[in-house]
C-alpha cells in the first residue's frame, strides 16, 4: 500500500516541450523526440473540415485542418458556429498522448470570406502583399495579384507584419513570428511564378529563365522572409517544364536552403495529385515526389488515410528519409510553437463583436474609394464630367452591376466562385450608396438595361452605368478574349449613346473598353471593390478625390498581349501608373 502511495505521490514528468518558458528550438526538439512516425506523418496532413470530427483528428494525429473556398459549418453560420467547430476539431487533438493542436487554415483572401456578415475589402488588384505577379491578364487568378510590378508587390509585402505583427528588430531572418494571440499566421503563395504561365493558363508552364524568375517572381518571397511569414504555399503550376511540386531545386534547395525559410511548406489543394497526369494516376509516386522535393504539409484534403497509408509504406521502404519527416515536422512545430497555439489552442468569444464592424466597414470604404482608378473624366480636360453634382433632377442608374452585391465583390466571396445577388451576406451595392449620397430632391431611377426609348424618353441629367465580369474563381477565370459579357456592353451603348455618362468598370483585371471608350464621358476601373459601396460614391459625387493609379497596363487588344511595363513593344491603352486625379468638392 505505502509503494502504491508514493508512485501516485510523484511529480508528473516534466516535458521540456510544455514549458513556455524554453526557447522555440528545445520545445520543438524535445516534442520531436518523444513522436511516433504515425503521430509525425499525422502533423504533416491538413483535411477539409467537411471530413474532420473530433474522432479523426484523434485517430490520425491530423495536424491541420481547412476551409476550402466556400466551405462553412452551414449556411450564414454564426461566429460561435465557426468557433464552436473549431474547437471541438481541436478537443479531438488535444486527447491525443501528445496533445499537439491543430492549426486552422482558411482562404481569408479578401477579408474572412468565408464567414457570413464578415466586411469583404477590395480584391488584391485594387489594393495594388505575399501574392503572385501576375503578368498576364487572361488568367483567372490576375486579381489576386497586386500588380504586374514585382517592386509594387514586394512593396505589398507589409501585409505579412500586418497580420502577424511585428517582427522583433533582433529576430533570427527566415524564423516564423506570431506577435499573440490576436494576430494569424500568413501564407505567402504561390511558390514560384504562377502569375506568368504562357498566355496566363493557370496551372501552366511558365517558360522563363532563371534570371528573370528572380527578378520578376522571387522578391515577394524575399521580403516576407524576412518578415518572419509563417508558411509558403507551392505552386500549381511548372517552370519550364517542372512541376513546382516537385521541384526540390527551388524548393529546398532556394527557398529552405539559400533563403534560409524557417517555416513550413504547403502543398495547394490536391496540388501532389496533380503531379502526374491525368490527376492521381500514380499517387505513391507523387507523394515520394512532393515530400522529396521538400514540402512539409500536404493539403491532401479528402482522402487522408490514402495519403497516411503511403507516406508511411514509403519511409518504412526507405524511399524516403526519416530525415525528411522529422524536418518537415520541425517546421510545422516551430508554427505553432510561434503561435502560441500549446498555451492558448482553443478559439473564444472575444473578438466575435468585430465580425463586420462599423470599423471594418469605414476601413473597407477608404480602401475602395484609394483603389478606384479615373480613366477618363469628360471628352476634354476643361470639360470634365466628375465630380457629379449631388442635387439635380434625374440619374439614371444602370447595369448588371449597380445593385449586385456578389458581383460587385467577385470570386472567394461566400462561395467558391462568388453568387449573384444581395442575400448571401452584407453590405451596400452601388445604387444604394448613390441613393443614400445624392440630394433628397434628386431623383435617382434603376433600369439595369433600358432600351434606347426609354433612356432618351425621361429627361435625365445624367447616368451612371455599372457593368462588368461575373465573379469567378481560378481556371474558370481564364481568358482568352477578355470582353466583359453582354448586356454590358449593349447598355453602355444604349445609355452613353444618349446622355452625359459615367461608366463604373467592375472586373478582376483589364478588359476590353474599345471602341465603346469613345462613347463613354468619364471611366472608372473600380476592380472588385467588396461590400462597401458606399467607396464609389464618395467620389463619384466629390465628397472625396479621384487618387488610384493603375496597378496594372491596360492594353488595346488581347494580341498585344502579354504586355507589361517595360517590354520593348509596350503600347498600351492605358499605362502602368495611370491615373486622373479630381479634388474633392462639396458641389451640389
Amino acid at each position: 500500500m505505502g509503494l502504491v502511495l508514493w508512485c501516485c505521490l510523484t511529480k508528473a514528468e516534466y516535458m521540456k516541450y510544455k514549458d513556455p518558458k524554453q526557447a522555440v528550438h528545445v520545445r520543438t526538439r524535445d516534442l520531436l523526440d518523444r513522436m511516433t512516425l504515425e503521430e509525425k506523418i499525422g502533423q504533416m496532413v491538413q483535411i477539409e473540415r467537411s471530413v474532420a470530427s473530433a474522432d479523426v483528428m484523434n485517430k490520425y494525429f491530423i495536424g491541420s485542418v481547412l476551409s476550402g473556398g466556400g466551405s462553412a459549418p452551414s449556411p450564414q453560420a454564426s461566429p460561435e458556429a465557426w468557433i464552436n467547430m473549431i474547437n471541438d476539431f481541436q478537443k479531438g487533438s488535444l486527447a491525443t498522448r501528445m496533445q499537439i493542436p491543430m492549426i486552422y487554415g482558411i482562404d481569408a483572401v479578401h477579408g474572412n470570406n468565408n464567414v457570413y456578415k464578415a466586411t469583404i475589402f477590395p480584391h488584391n488588384i485594387g489594393l495594388g502583399a505575399t501574392r503572385h505577379v501576375c503578368r498576364d491578364p487572361r488568367w483567372g487568378r490576375c486579381y489576386e495579384s497586386y500588380s504586374e510590378d514585382p517592386h509594387l508587390v514586394d512593396a505589398m509585402t507589409e501585409i505579412v507584419p500586418g497580420l502577424q505583427g511585428d517582427i522583433p528588430a533582433k529576430s533570427s531572418k527566415g524564423i516564423p513570428f506570431v506577435a499573440g494571440n490576436k494576430n494569424v499566421a500568413a501564407c505567402a503563395k504561390h511558390y514560384v511564378g504562377d502569375g506568368g504561365t504562357t498566355k496566363g493558363i493557370n496551372e501552366n508552364n511558365t517558360v522563363i529563365n532563371w534570371h528573370d524568375l528572380l527578378s520578376i517572381h522571387m522578391p515577394g518571397y524575399y521580403t516576407s522572409i524576412i518578415k518572419g511569414v509563417s508558411t509558403v504555399m507551392v505552386s500549381y503550376s511548372s517552370w519550364n517544364g517542372v512541376k513546382m511540386h516537385a521541384n526540390r531545386d527551388l524548393v529546398t534547395g532556394f527557398l529552405k536552403n539559400k533563403l534560409r525559410f524557417r517555416g513550413f511548406v504547403i502543398s495547394d489543394w490536391e496540388g501532389i495529385d496533380r503531379i502526374t497526369y491525368p490527376p492521381h494516376a500514380n499517387y505513391t509516386y507523387s507523394i515520394q515526389a512532393a515530400i522529396g522535393s521538400g514540402i512539409d504539409m500536404v493539403m491532401v484534403p479528402y482522402n487522408y488515410s490514402s495519403f497516411i497509408h503511403g507516406l508511411t509504406f514509403l519511409v518504412k521502404s526507405n524511399f524516403i528519409p526519416m530525415s525528411r519527416i522529422d524536418d518537415a515536422v520541425k517546421r510545422i512545430l516551430r508554427v505553432k510553437f510561434a503561435m502560441g497555439l500549446f498555451e492558448n489552442p482553443l478559439a473564444d468569444n472575444s473578438l466575435v463583436d468585430q465580425l463586420g464592424s462599423q470599423e471594418h466597414r469605414e476601413l473597407a470604404r477608404e480602401a475602395v474609394r484609394k483603389s478606384l482608378v479615373l480613366l477618363k473624366n469628360g471628352h476634354s480636360a476643361d470639360q470634365p464630367l466628375l465630380p457629379l453634382p449631388k442635387k439635380t433632377s434625374k440619374i439614371l442608374v444602370a447595369g448588371s452591376h449597380a445593385d449586385n452585391l456578389g458581383y460587385q465583390c467577385g470570386g472567394w466571396t461566400i462561395e467558391w466562385q462568388g453568387f449573384s445577388g444581395n442575400d448571401l451576406t452584407n453590405g451596400t451595392t452601388v445604387l444604394k450608396a448613390i441613393k443614400n449620397t445624392v440630394d433628397s430632391s434628386t431623383n435617382v431611377v434603376y433600369e439595369e438595361n433600358p432600351d434606347p426609348k426609354f433612356v432618351k424618353s425621361n429627361n435625365f441629367s445624367c447616368a451612371i452605368v455599372v457593368v462588368g465580369e461575373h465573379p469567378y474563381v481560378e481556371t474558370k477565370g481564364d481568358s482568352m478574349n477578355l470582353t466583359i459579357p453582354e448586356p454590358g456592353p449593349t447598355t453602355i451603348r444604349n445609355v452613353c449613346g444618349a446622355l452625359k455618362c459615367v461608366v463604373i468598370l467592375m472586373s478582376g483585371r483589364p478588359v476590353v473598353i474599345e471602341p465603346d471608350i469613345d462613347s463613354v464621358d468619364a471611366l472608372v476601373a473600380a476592380w472588385l471593390p467588396g461590400s462597401e459601396g458606399h467607396g464609389v460614391a464618395d467620389v463619384l459625387f466629390g465628397d472625396y478625390g479621384f487618387s488610384g493609379k493603375l496597378p496594372r497596363t491596360w492594353f488595346k487588344t488581347v494580341d498585344q498581349l502579354p504586355m507589361n511595363v517595360g517590354d520593348p513593344h509596350y503600347d498600351p491603352l492605358f499605362p502602368f501608373g495611370f491615373g486622373l486625379t479630381t479634388e474633392p468638392t462639396k458641389a451640389y
